[in-house]
């Protein structure tokens, strides 16, 4: 990460350390009426190792314009270093994202 993306990083209150970016291979619009909607990222096995997250974690998912929490689903059909995105705004096919595992032991700020 650039000094810049480690202010950001700080500034929304989000673990800094290393999460190597996701090209979005993929990206699915739920209608209202869908069984499964929400926030969605599916990775491969060895990409959610590397970010020490696993399947059914709640994860942040950073793009350039903003980030969104998403559950996470392990897709070892991905090609790697791809993801999948269902319902995440901000983000779209063939945009590179991060994936970043949540820091909920860090104190909240006032």
């Amino acid at each position: 990460m650039n000094d810049e993306e480690k202010a950001k990083a700080r500034k929304l209150g989000m673990f800094s350390g290393f999460s190597p970016v996701l090209q979005v291979v993929g990206f699915i619009s739920s209608k209202p009426g869908d069984a499964d909607r929400g926030p969605m990222v599916r990775l491969r096995s060895d990409d959610a190792l590397v970010r020490l997250v696993t399947g059914h974690e709640l994860v942040r998912v950073v793009s350039d314009r903003r980030s969104e929490l998403a559950e996470l689903q392990i897709d070892d059909t991905l090609p790697r270093g791809g993801c999948v995105l269902r319902d995440v705004v901000g983000a779209a096919p063939s945009e590179l994202v991060r994936v970043i595992k949540l820091d909920t032991d860090a104190r909240t700020r006032v």
